[in-house]
């Protein structure tokens, strides 16, 4: 028996909270959805041959087979039998509970898990359905709590409707609509307001014009040309694994795009896409740790852009599942401003549009010592041979609230951490920096697609930063009265939760945290 506790470490003294809500199972379709494969797999082995038979017009059951028939058919019902039972137990010995202000999942009949999440501590939780729960009506509660690698619950699957209910309850607390230490009750589902969607036309552009569809433009060019040089037209035969992986790839882009809509609620900024997997997505923006919004060179013809995001408890499984972190897979400059001003009510800036927008678009002076007009600091002229093209772009602007870093004089990309989400920083110089005088400062959040780095600021001006950023994340966090997302938008924008919500948010006590700060000099 083993027992897993992904969730937080019991402190020193405190006593253990004690069990006392109701125990529910999932669905009992759960466990076919979720090993719908084995039975295939047992379907296939016995089948294959009479179906070969039967499309070749011969016998369905092969005649050297007479004797053994019945045996094979005893074994394959055995197998089948079995796995079918383990299903029923499997799904017997599943259950759940939310009391106490912790959701706890049990599972194993052999060898038996626990599984428990602290519901303060839970950062998201998403809704997902793949193609045969949706035919079932079935989905599954993924939760994500801080300090974990990867989800520290998973409750599948259970009735479309019981999951949105039992997601608003724990929501509610998360968010700050409901306080108190029991969580048990129901609570409706918290209203939530639309705010964009992409259009299908515009999804399948943006991935006709994405660096992907240039790489492969070039390679058929490279390999045309080699086929004419050699006369050698076999090596088109190579490419068909290629040619089926890249429309594979195309396909999953589109899949996990598709009727992509965002939507803001008290509980968070909600997420959904999907064609045939759907997948609902919550995301409290206090849990947004660092954003990043990518320009590649073909998008700038109708001005789209994407956004990813660092979100806290995701883990490291979060730069692989890029659907995860995208707050935006394409979109205009307005639904960009829009999208960022949800995660940053309070740029910090009096004219946000114009700063965004150089962090998007500008660059910095052509002659050395010229103060910038949009006020960023670039990258020294003198180091201009370490990036020839993107020097100009290269720069960093600090508000009041965030850090801004731009970069990329064809991929155009502007990154944007909050000052109490910088939990270490490093300043890096190598060889050739230092004989330029320059230096790299990076900024360390959790992990994710978004790597914070300012590159090839002046030495002197990396050191300042270096210092000053330390000094905004500590003050930051000293002012910092929540973690809850209503509680720190309702001072800023009061109408909006009061659109959203009839009652009053409910502010936690401060949470601080240690920062690290060190220098690397490579």
């Amino acid at each position: 028996m083993s027992l897993e506790n992904n969730a937080t470490e019991s402190l020193p003294g405190k006593p253990e909270p004690t069990v006392d809500g109701d125990w529910n199972r999932v669905h009992p379709a759960s466990p076919f959805v979720r090993g719908w494969v084995a039975l295939a797999a047992v379907g296939f082995f016995f089948g294959r041959d009479a179906f070969e038979r039967m499309l070749q017009g011969r016998d369905f059951v092969d005649p050297n087979l007479s004797g053994r028939a019945p045996w094979l058919l005893a074994g394959g019902a055995v197998v089948l039998l079995l796995t079918v039972g383990g299903f029923i137990l499997s799904w017997y010995f599943t259950r759940y509970q939310v009391a106490e202000g912790y959701v706890r999942v049990n599972t194993g009949f052999l060898f038996k898990q626990q599984r428990q999440a602290r519901l303060d501590r839970v950062q998201a939780i998403d809704i997902v359905q793949p193609l045969l729960a949706r035919i079932f009506g079935l989905a599954e509660l993924k939760f994500e709590v801080a300090d974990a690698g990867e989800s520290a619950v998973r409750l599948a699957y259970l009735p479309l409707d019981q999951a949105k209910q039992l997601r608003a309850t724990i929501l509610a607390r998360a968010a700050g609509v409901v306080s108190g230490p029991e969580t048990a009750a129901e609570v409706p589902e918290a209203p939530e307001h639309v705010v964009l969607s992409v259009p299908p036309s515009r999804l399948i552009g943006s991935l006709l014009l994405s660096e992907q569809t240039v790489g492969i433009l070039l390679g058929a060019a490279v390999v045309v040309t080699t086929s004419v040089l050699f006369d050698n037209n076999a090596i088109f035969l190579a490419l068909i694994p290629g040619i089926l992986g890249i429309a594979a790839s195309y396909w999953s882009s589109f899949n996990k795009g598709y009727n992509f809509t965002a939507a803001i609620s008290p509980d968070g900024i909600r997420l959904r896409y999907g064609l045939l997997d759907t997948q609902a997505q919550t995301l409290p923006p206090g849990r947004i740790q660092a954003l990043m919004v990518a320009q590649p060179p073909l998008w700038r013809i109708f001005g789209w852009y994407r956004i990813h995001v660092n979100v806290a408890g995701y883990g490291l499984a979060a730069s692989t599942d890029g659907a995860r972190t995208m707050l935006l897979p394409v979109g205009l400059k307005p639904e960009v401003l829009r999208m960022m001003s949800l995660v940053l009510p309070d740029p910090g800036v009096e004219d946000p549009e114009r700063v965004f927008t150089a962090g998007l678009n500008g660059l910095g002076p052509v002659q050395p010592n010229t103060a910038t007009s949009d006020g960023f600091t670039t990258t020294p002229r003198r180091a201009r041979l370490l990036a020839p093209l993107g020097w100009r772009r290269n720069g960093f602007l600090a508000t009041k609230t965030a850090l801004l870093i731009r970069s990329g004089r064809w991929w155009h990309t502007l990154v944007m951490v909050p000052h109490q989400r910088t939990q270490s920083m490093a300043l890096h110089q190598g060889p050739w920096a230092r004989r330029f005088r320059v230096a790299d400062l990076v900024l360390h959040t959790t992990a994710g697609p978004v790597s914070p780095r300012v590159f090839q600021a002046d030495v002197e001006q990396a050191v300042e930063l270096f210092d000053q950023q330390a000094a905004r994340a500590r003050e930051a966090r000293k002012r910092q009265t929540s973690e809850q997302w209503l509680a720190q938008v309702a001072p800023q924008a009061p109408e909006l939760a009061a659109t959203l919500t009839d009652q009053p948010a409910q502010p936690a006590p401060p949470q601080t945290s240690p920062q690290q700060e060190d220098r690397h000099d490579g």
